[in-house]
C-alpha cells in the first residue's frame, strides 16, 4: 500500500522539483532528478521519470530540455514569468496601502511562485526609503467586506472618523453610524476609496476605505434608480482631483506644448486638444471643481490659464490670492 501512494506522489514530487529548483536558465539532470526524489524517500527509474514528465508535459507544464554538457530538464513557461514577478513584487513594496506586514507576506508569496534561482533575485529588489505603510491592517479586510456588499447589492453601516490634533481617531456625526449603497470601489492616489449613492442627498459621495471602521453588511437591497444604472466610474474618476466632491464643469485651458504630456497622463488620450500656435495649444476638459484642481494647476505657474468659464478664472485667481496672502 505504502509503494502504491509512494508511486502515485511521485510525479508531483517530480513536478515540485522542477518547479522549485529549475527555471529556463537552470536545469537538472536525470541522475539529479533520480536523487532528488530519492532523498524524499522516493526511488524511481529512468524511464518512469521520461514517462511521468511527458504526463505533466501533456498536463501543460513546460518542461524543456537543455543542452548543457550533460542534457538537463527544465522548466520553461511559467504562469507568471520572471518580469511579471518583478513588477508586481515592485508594486506591492511600494504600495502604501498595504502594511509592511502584509508586503513582506505578500512578497513571500510572490517569491514561491518561481524558482529558487530567481526567487534570489525578487529580495533583492526595490527598498522605498521613507514610505508612509498603513498601520491598520483591517482595511484589507474591509475592502473584502465591501466587495462581497457590492457584489450582492446589499447596503452596509460603518463608522467613519478623522484624525485630530492628539492623533487620535475622532468619529464623524458623533459616533453616529452610517447607512449607504455601495456602488464601486476606486484606487487613487494610493488610497482605496468606496463610491456611495447617498438615498438623502440623492447623489454620490466618496469615502476613504482605510477611515471606515465596523462594516457591516445589511439585509437590505440598495437603491435601485437611473443615476446608479447609468453610473460611470471612470468617468467619475476622471474628473474629480483627489477625489474630493465639487461642482460638476467644462473648462477650457490654454496650455503650453511643454505640458501635453501632463495633460495627457491626467486626463487621458482622448482629452480634445487643438493647437494654437506651436508653442500653445486650446485644452478641454471635464471636471469637478475644487481646491485639488486648482492645486494642480497651479504646480504649472504660468505655463497654463482658464479660458472659459470666466467664473472659473476668478475663482482660480482668488485661490492664487489667497494662497499668496498667508506669506505677505
Amino acid at each position: 500500500m505504502a509503494q502504491s501512494s509512494s508511486r502515485k506522489a511521485k510525479i508531483l514530487h517530480l513536478q515540485d522539483i522542477l518547479l522549485t529548483e529549475t527555471d529556463d536558465e537552470n536545469g537538472l539532470t536525470m541522475p539529479q532528478l533520480i536523487n532528488r526524489l530519492a532523498k524524499r524517500g522516493i526511488e524511481a527509474e529512468r524511464k518512469a521519470i521520461y514517462d511521468d514528465m511527458q504526463t505533466l508535459r501533456e498536463f501543460g507544464l513546460d518542461i524543456i530540455t537543455r543542452r548543457a554538457a550533460r542534457t538537463e530538464y527544465a522548466i520553461g513557461a511559467r504562469q507568471f514569468e520572471l518580469p511579471e514577478l518583478l513588477l508586481l513584487t515592485d508594486a506591492v513594496q511600494s504600495s502604501r496601502f498595504l502594511t509592511e506586514r502584509k508586503s513582506k507576506a505578500l512578497v513571500n508569496k510572490l517569491q514561491k511562485l518561481t524558482s529558487q534561482h530567481q526567487e534570489k533575485l525578487l529580495k533583492k529588489r526595490i527598498h522605498v526609503e521613507g514610505r508612509i505603510k498603513m498601520q491598520n491592517e483591517s482595511i484589507y479586510y474591509n475592502v473584502d467586506t465591501i466587495q462581497e456588499a457590492i457584489n450582492q447589492k446589499r447596503r452596509i453601516n460603518f463608522h467613519y472618523f478623522e484624525y485630530g490634533i492628539d492623533k487620535r481617531e475622532v468619529f464623524r456625526r458623533e459616533g453616529r453610524e452610517y447607512l449607504e449603497n455601495p456602488i464601486d470601489l476606486v484606487y487613487k492616489d494610493e488610497y482605496y476609496y468606496l463610491i456611495t449613492f447617498n438615498d438623502d442627498h440623492e447623489s454620490f459621495l466618496r469615502y476613504r476605505v482605510d477611515r471606515m471602521k465596523d462594516i457591516k453588511l445589511t439585509e437590505d437591497p440598495i437603491t435601485q434608480n437611473d443615476a446608479i444604472r447609468g453610473f460611470d466610474v471612470l468617468d467619475f474618476t476622471a474628473q474629480s482631483f483627489g477625489m474630493f466632491d465639487g461642482d460638476k464643469t467644462t473648462a477650457s485651458l490654454i496650455v503650453d506644448t511643454t505640458l501635453i504630456g501632463s495633460v495627457i497622463d491626467r486626463f487621458g488620450r482622448d482629452v480634445p486638444i487643438i493647437e494654437i500656435d506651436g508653442q500653445t495649444a486650446h485644452v478641454e476638459i471635464s471636471i469637478l471643481k475644487s481646491d485639488m484642481f486648482f492645486g494642480w494647476l497651479a504646480q504649472f505657474g504660468n505655463k497654463v490659464r482658464i479660458e472659459e468659464p470666466s467664473e472659473l478664472a476668478a475663482e482660480y485667481r482668488d485661490y492664487l490670492l489667497s494662497v499668496v496672502s498667508i506669506y505677505q
